[in-house]
């Protein structure tokens, strides 16, 4: 396993996902000095499945003390996931989302939107379902549609990054991972985002642990309100306390399997064809003025019953027209 180190912040969204072998040219920030920036940038070559994140892996200390690498999981969100790289941009610093192929499908726009602002992108399942809940074949289904539907939305290669949903990792699915050449990561922080709307408590979750671990991978979701509200505040902080972010890039690109871009092709068209076929959105009705003739009218005629109003949920989801999960 080789990693090579490249000082400086990160460039353009290419040189985010996959190294070049060379030092980085510091891309110009407009955020000034008070900037977290990034401290340096790591290639990572992943043909031997390395293994990140002491929570649950001893094997690599890949990082110094005083060094964090920034994680997204679940996204994207167009309502949240934005928030986080206006924030992730305000401080000039760079991050690693790992993207649910269910939502780059259904948001591709924002997925191609964290990949122009230089992230790394990696691959969080189709369906974020916990692998060690099914059977082997579906478990491996899921990581592979995941891995195809984020390329196949994003329309470009992603980094070999994967982490488990729940961060359950079987251990032949480990194998399996790293038998195709894919990083695995786990976390050393943990924000628990999902467990608060409170930016605050957010933040206090992860300055209390990085004070005892010093350094590490920490988790966030950017699907949730605390991280999208309380990321920029964090990062300042993180600075005024003396950490420095790490950003990760792939040696090489991930490879997909054949028989899984065809279905993740299926799907975005199938998603594309939902989205055209929808009817158009109507504008409220008005009401006639009091007293007029229009308003006395009864709207239902005698013997007629109103008709039934369709519940929300009824209709079944594209997703589900396409994979029955």
């Amino acid at each position: 396993m080789r990693f090579t180190a490249a000082f400086g912040l990160a460039g353009v969204a290419l040189c985010a996902m996959f190294g070049s072998g060379a030092q980085s040219e510091p891309a110009k920030c407009a955020a000034g000095p008070d900037a977290l920036g990034v401290s340096r940038v790591i290639e990572i070559d992943t043909s031997n499945g390395p293994r990140f994140g002491h929570l649950q892996y001893k094997d690599t200390d890949l990082l110094r003390d005083g060094e964090v690498v920034l994680t997204f999981d679940d996204g994207p969100s167009r309502r949240h996931t934005r928030e986080v790289l206006d924030a992730l941009d305000a401080h000039c610093t760079k991050a690693t989302f790992f993207s649910v192929g269910r939502m780059a499908v259904s948001d591709p726009a924002t997925l191609h939107e964290v990949a122009l602002r230089g992230h790394t992108i990696g691959v969080h399942t189709w369906s974020h379902k916990n692998l060690q809940a099914v059977s082997e074949s579906q478990a491996k289904a899921e990581i592979e549609l995941g891995l195809s539907t984020v390329r196949a939305a994003l329309g470009a290669p992603v980094a070999p990054f994967f982490r488990f949903p729940y961060l359950a990792a079987p251990q032949s699915l480990q194998a399996y991972l790293q038998q195709r050449g894919f990083a695995i990561f786990s976390i050393d922080v943990d924000s628990y985002d999902f467990r608060t709307p409170s930016a605050t408590t957010m933040q206090r979750n992860v300055l209390s642990q990085l004070a005892q671990r010093k350094k590490g991978f920490i988790l966030f979701h950017d699907i949730q309100p605390s991280t999208a509200k309380g990321l920029n505040g964090l990062l300042t902080e993180l600075k005024t306390r003396g950490y420095r972010v790490v950003h990760l890039v792939a040696k090489e690109p991930a490879t997909t399997l054949a028989d899984y871009d065809e279905m993740a092709d299926a799907v975005l068209r199938e998603k594309r064809l939902a989205v055209s076929s929808e009817p158009p959105k109507r504008a409220a009705p008005q009401l006639p003025p009091a007293g007029s003739e229009a308003s006395a009218r009864p709207t239902v005629g005698p013997g007629q019953s109103t008709p039934a109003r369709p519940r929300f949920g009824d209709e079944v989801p594209w997703q589900q027209r396409v994979f029955q999960n």
